[in-house]
């Protein structure tokens, strides 16, 4: 029976918040105390968490509470400036922003690839991108196996990724009406091949986190990645089509046991019967879903895969909580 934990959840009015919230219901997390903790203007507004209504709390009052583990959700802003706070307290800060991802000093972390790098002193962790976790989920296994060299990856990503004033411009768009715009153009009937502003090198900082978040998290500085990643006009889920070059030849047979042996990835490919993952399929759901595999008959030693996961969920909800969860198994808080 793992030992209950004071909880606050910072973002708790939020898309990804409320999911927290979702999954650590869900997963039964064993709790002493839950702290919504949410923006000046939702204080004392209430959340219902195991059918219990709870008032929303400011961070300041979050900080007076000691929570022992804090879910943020808060933006990169918010992270900066009050992780540390909450850590001279003592608490561990899983932080979902992309505040503390490429920090040298942090981990970045998903657990079934490297949850077991975490130590007591980590206080301030990292939840990759939503679109990240998907791909190396998927990677990981292959990577030990055959030796990723290149990565060549276009991301088909849901309005949710954005937030809830994405999810209203598509709605609107769809009823017919005039509304606050998330993105530069509509995205209803259209997709727009910009996540996040551009860089200096063309990049979007999207692509870049994709580039930077795989290598680090996969220990592996020497893969050659390059992405396009795109918004589309989908609510439940993030998919990416992958193409991956290896060091070495592969057997085409041994790559979805390989998949299927890793924990929290399924494999949807029955192309015979049109069998393959879809986000109208995975929304709501943990898993990441791998189909379209097939050898790539252009280039030596490659592989296509589409990958497809709810980016709420696994790409950032469920993740978060997993990292609880491993830190609390494993005593290490």
């Amino acid at each position: 029976m793992l030992e209950k934990k004071k909880i606050a959840v910072v973002g708790a009015t939020g898309l990804v918040g409320r999911m927290m919230l979702r999954v650590l219901e869900e997963r039964n997390f064993p709790i002493l105390e839950l702290f919504p903790v949410a923006s000046e203007k939702s204080v004392d507004q209430e959340i219902i968490f195991n059918g219990i209504p709870l008032k929303i709390i400011s961070l300041q009052e979050a900080l007076i509470k000691k929570p022992e583990i804090v879910l943020f959700s808060a933006g990169g802003t918010v992270s900066l400036e009050w992780a540390p706070r909450f850590t001279q307290t003592g608490a561990t800060v899983i932080d979902n922003s992309s505040a503390w991802r490429m920090d040298t000093q942090k981990k970045l972390i998903v657990p079934e690839i490297n949850g077991s790098i975490l130590t007591k002193e980590d206080k301030i962790i990292a939840n990759p991108n939503c679109s990240t976790i998907q791909m190396v989920m998927a990677l990981y296994p292959l990577h030990k196996e055959f030796k990723i060299k290149r990565i060549v990856v276009s991301t088909y990503q849901a309005v949710t990724g954005t937030g809830k004033k994405a999810v209203d411009q598509l709605q609107n768009e769809r009823k017919g009406i005039k509304g606050e715009m998330a993105y530069a153009y509509p995205i209803d009937l259209n997709l727009i091949p910009q996540i996040d502003v551009f860089l200096d090198n063309g990049y979007t900082k999207e692509e870049m986190k994709m580039v930077n978040e795989t290598r680090k998290i996969l220990g592996d500085e020497s893969i050659n990645i390059t992405t396009t990643a795109v918004r589309i006009p989908v609510m439940g889920g993030h998919s990416e089509s992958v193409n991956i070059e290896f060091e070495k030849d592969y057997d085409l047979e041994k790559i979805r046991p390989l998949l299927s042996k890793m924990p929290g990835v399924i494999v949807l490919d029955d192309i015979k019967n049109l069998q393959y993952p879809m986000p109208i399929y995975t929304e709501g759901k943990d898993e990441v879903f791998v189909g379209r595999i097939r050898r790539d008959e252009s280039n030596k030693n490659s592989l296509n895969m589409w990958i497809v996961a709810d980016n709420l969920r696994k790409g950032a909800a469920t993740n978060a909580v997993q990292i609880a969860e491993y830190l609390c198994q494993n005593k290490i808080i």
